[in-house]
């Protein structure tokens, strides 16, 4: 690997939604040497959700290494002033620790989000490229003149963390070049990674959004139905679908990180099937320690 690779988990969010769990999780992922804690954005997801960046504030505050990301943020669901006003406070809540993944949202979670905050569900690409060019001067402190044609100052600025753009389109590529900003690729292979890897500058952070299941085989029921929920939902080849959950030891685990790092990702960020995430965590952990 010609650089370190970075592993993250996602936040495991209980049954109602609360995150009520998330500073032992954090914590608990800062002591098993990970490198960050991500958390999903939705106002209104199919089930119970809690809001991102409280959630994040809670995980920074009570630790002092680790990474706090989103994977990723709906930008455009939100006013750009007021987005980067919660960013500028949580780089200083954290101490600059934010990784900031932004997305335009998908089809699957439907509409009545947009609807609730009346931002019409066919502009959000638009929108989402309206506020990435905002965001950075509004973060730094910087007089910004907004669409309406009102300026504003924001205070206190702060450094704008890295962006990473999310999806796995040619338009997410495209939208990270264009606002010279990383990648947030998901439930993908290496070739791919590398495949749009080799679109963007070298010094482009790459984050993969993964799945895995360590400890158990690709014969696990869990595993099956994995590979078929994303085979139906976002179309890809059931054999190519059936390669992206990352099973087995944490020696096996630990070859399909590097096969990432190889591709060109700086990041991994694990998404764990089933409930008992610490167990999870731990094998996560041993897998990292088998990279350095």
């Amino acid at each position: 690997m010609s650089r370190r690779l970075k592993v993250a988990v996602m936040l495991q969010a209980g049954a109602d939604g609360t995150a009520a769990g998330t500073r032992e999780q954090a914590r608990y992922a800062e002591q098993l040497g990970l490198d960050g804690i991500f958390v999903g954005d939705h106002l209104k997801p199919a089930g119970p959700y809690a809001e991102s960046t409280v959630v994040l504030a809670a995980a920074a505050a009570v630790t002092e290494r680790i990474h706090v990301g989103f994977g990723v943020m709906v930008l455009a669901l939100r006013d750009p002033a007021w987005a980067a006003k919660q960013l500028a406070t949580l780089q200083h809540v954290s101490g600059g620790r934010v990784l900031l993944g932004v997305g335009t949202g998908g089809v699957m979670h439907g509409t009545e989000a947009w609807e609730a905050v009346g931002v019409p569900y066919a502009e959000r690409g638009r929108r989402t490229d309206e506020a990435l060019a905002l965001l950075p001067g509004l973060i730094r402190g910087e007089t910004v003149e907004l669409p309406s044609g009102a300026s504003i100052t924001l205070s206190p600025g702060a450094d704008v963390p890295p962006i990473l753009i999310g999806g796995n389109s040619p338009a997410a590529l495209r939208r990270a070049l264009r606002h010279c900003a990383g990648w947030f690729s998901s439930v993908t292979t290496p070739q791919r990674v590398a495949d749009g890897a080799r679109r963007l500058p070298d010094t482009a952070q790459i984050a993969v959004g993964c799945v895995a299941l360590l400890g158990a085989d690709a014969t696990d029921p869990r595993i099956d139905a994995f590979v078929a929920a994303l085979s139906d939902s976002h179309g890809i080849p059931a054999a190519e679908a059936a390669d992206v959950p990352i099973t087995g030891t944490p020696a096996q685990a630990a070859e399909r990180f590097a096969a990432y790092a190889d591709a060109g990702a700086t990041w991994l960020v694990l998404t764990t099937i089933g409930d008992e995430w610490h167990a999870q965590w731990e094998l996560i952990a041993e897998a990292v320690a088998l990279l350095d």
